[in-house]
């Protein structure tokens, strides 16, 4: 029997819209951060199915916040010229076909929790519940940024509650760093709509403070973040490998603002995606290297 022939063309294209729509590839990333807590939580490499539960925990809750994202905002991409080329406002996908994935991807995280602990399986519908919200944010407040770095910081003590089923200093601590790192990213894309955002009564850091403000609260924002993880090496007395981590993670940092400036966003996705991509993984690396 030729299986080919019995495959639907269209859902396999749908399924390839939506993991384009959700941007798949940018789980990369939340979920480095995500293993560091779950390494450090335990100051060891975890077993294999703590592994896999956690991976399954965070790719799930991921493609349902961006696919909520995705759904809420789809009136507000359809108007930016920016992003009116996404697939629900091109007509490549529904709301109902980007629903179901969505209602999956959170009845999945629901079970990955419940596989790990009971304070995982409680606080999972929180967890959500921020996920689902925080994309209203930008029709009435400026801290949206703020927020959406909140929705990633999520990852780091929610893999540690994942591993050990409680909680201290140092996840809160990675939760800070990463909510500092992901909204001073966040601040400096939507640097990109000001003009948009004006028209159209939505908010941000830069159209409150004006780019240039804007571009020096994620200095500030991402030195903090740094100090944060530099504070967890040091409670933890970690290796000194992880402090290189840290040391390249900041190089990194500091060339993004290389890469774009206030007078010049042109490179926005190649720091977008390549240096963010680049900071998660290396303070994993530094943490693998410092614990093994």
């Amino acid at each position: 029997m030729d299986l080919n022939n019995q495959t639907d063309p269209n859902l396999i294209n749908k399924t390839t819209y939506f993991f384009q729509a959700i941007k798949f590839q940018e789980s990369i990333f939340a979920l480095p951060f995500a293993y560091i807590g779950m390494i450090l939580s335990i100051e060891k490499l975890p077993d294999f199915q703590t592994f896999a539960w956690i991976t399954i925990a965070m790719i799930s809750a991921r493609t349902f916040g961006m696919a909520m994202n995705r759904i809420i905002d789809n009136e507000i991409d359809s108007k930016n010229p920016r992003t009116s080329g996404r697939h629900i406002p091109k007509g490549l996908l529904s709301v109902k076909e980007v629903l179901v994935p969505t209602i999956i991807s959170a009845l999945i995280f629901f079970f990955a929790a419940f596989q790990l602990n009971l304070v995982a399986l409680v606080l999972s519908p929180i967890a959500l519940l921020y996920l689902s919200i925080y994309p209203y944010t930008k029709r009435f407040t400026w801290t949206a940024n703020l927020l959406l770095g909140w929705a990633l910081a999520i990852a780091p003590s929610a893999a540690w509650i994942g591993s050990t089923g409680s909680y201290n200093i140092i996840p809160f601590l990675l939760s800070i760093a990463v909510a500092l790192w992901a909204g001073s990213f966040d601040i400096l894309y939507h640097s990109q709509d000001i003009e948009f955002q004006n028209k159209n009564n939505l908010h941000s850091v830069a159209k409150k403070f004006g780019i240039e403000n804007a571009f020096l609260i994620s200095k500030i924002m991402d030195t903090l973040s740094m100090t944060c993880l530099l504070a967890v090496g040091f409670i933890l007395d970690l290796n000194y490998i992880y402090f290189f981590g840290c040391l390249f993670s900041t190089f990194l940092m500091i060339y993004k603002y290389v890469l774009i400036s206030p007078d010049d966003l042109s490179k926005m996705g190649i720091a977008f995606l390549r240096i963010n991509a680049f900071v998660s993984t290396s303070m994993l690396l530094g943490t693998l290297l410092a614990i093994i």
